[in-house]
């Protein structure tokens, strides 16, 4: 494998968090030392494992840094992971990439061939490619990946996946880490909040692997995702000075959900959280108007 010569201006650490994913945590450690643009250093960040991912780590790749912390839950674990991850980051960029997932060779020699023809932009991704059950599966229209100013269309669902993202680190002190109050969507809530703020960078190849079908992968362990995403809203909506237009978009999209929200615990006689979510719709309608 022969290094692209690009710029080295770019300090770039990775981070991994992980549990109990040893065999899978390997593939994608090793495939951050084939890049062919180096790392300054590969952070692996174990939720209190119960299986040999310590021991195995440390044995086949001497030059990652470890982090151990007790295990915090399935999938708080991941935020507070990455967070401690992020702390711990000498470099001035972040690069994310989860235990379950592999970047292609040339992943972060794109990215910074683009930073460095695009210097205003403090976060980029690329596309991906999906394998579901050990086959390819083809993405929907809705999962096409965004540029420039998406807030909006960061809305409906998570535009971004944290493997793809490449980010500075001084814009992540801005805007704050991951909230690991969040049982899931805790990247849905970090790229509103960046992307209310900033546009992103996309390098249009796919150039991170995404495996799904597995049973401890994490989306799967939450029914209702939409109730972690109204969280999200409500935060941004209450914190954030958004312009007059993102948070009209905001708020419409935020009802939109709470609507479906309302239908679902109809449907299963949830009257508890019926009426909470009923008396949101109704608190947030008298706003939008």
């Amino acid at each position: 494998m022969v290094a692209i010569m690009l710029p080295r201006a770019m300090n770039i650490s990775v981070v991994i968090p992980t549990f109990n994913r040893v065999h899978r945590v390997e593939r994608a450690i090793q495939s951050v030392c084939d890049q062919s643009y180096p790392v300054d250093e590969i952070i692996v960040v174990d939720d209190g494992s119960t299986d040999s991912t310590v021991a195995e780590i440390t044995r086949k790749f001497p030059q990652v840094k470890m982090l151990a912390q007790p295990n915090r839950g399935q999938p708080q674990g991941v935020s507070s992971a990455r967070n401690a991850g992020i702390k711990f980051a000498t470099g001035n960029w972040i690069a994310f990439l989860d235990s379950d997932d592999e970047w292609r060779e040339h992943k972060l020699a794109r990215q910074v061939e683009a930073l460095a023809q695009s210097l205003d932009f403090e976060i980029c991704h690329t596309d991906e490619i999906w394998i579901r059950h050990g086959r390819r599966v083809n993405a929907m229209k809705k999962h096409a990946k965004p540029e420039g100013w998406i807030f909006q269309q960061c809305l409906p669902l998570c535009c971004v996946s944290p493997s793809s993202a490449l980010v500075k680190k001084t814009l992540l002190e801005r805007v704050g880490l991951f909230d690991e109050s969040l049982p899931a969507c805790e990247d849905y809530d970090l790229w509103l909040r960046i992307f209310s703020w900033l546009p992103v960078l996309l390098v249009a190849e796919p150039l991170l692997i995404k495996y799904g079908g597995h049973q401890d992968q994490l989306s799967k362990q939450h029914w209702g995702m939409d109730r972690f995403r109204v969280s999200s809203i409500i935060k941004l909506l209450e914190r954030h000075d958004l312009n007059e237009h993102d948070r009209k978009c905001a708020v419409n999209m935020l009802l939109h959900k709470l609507t479906i929200l309302i239908k679902g615990f109809e449907k299963r006689k949830n009257t508890t959280d019926l009426r909470r979510y009923q008396a949101l719709h109704k608190r947030w309608s008298a706003r939008a108007c």
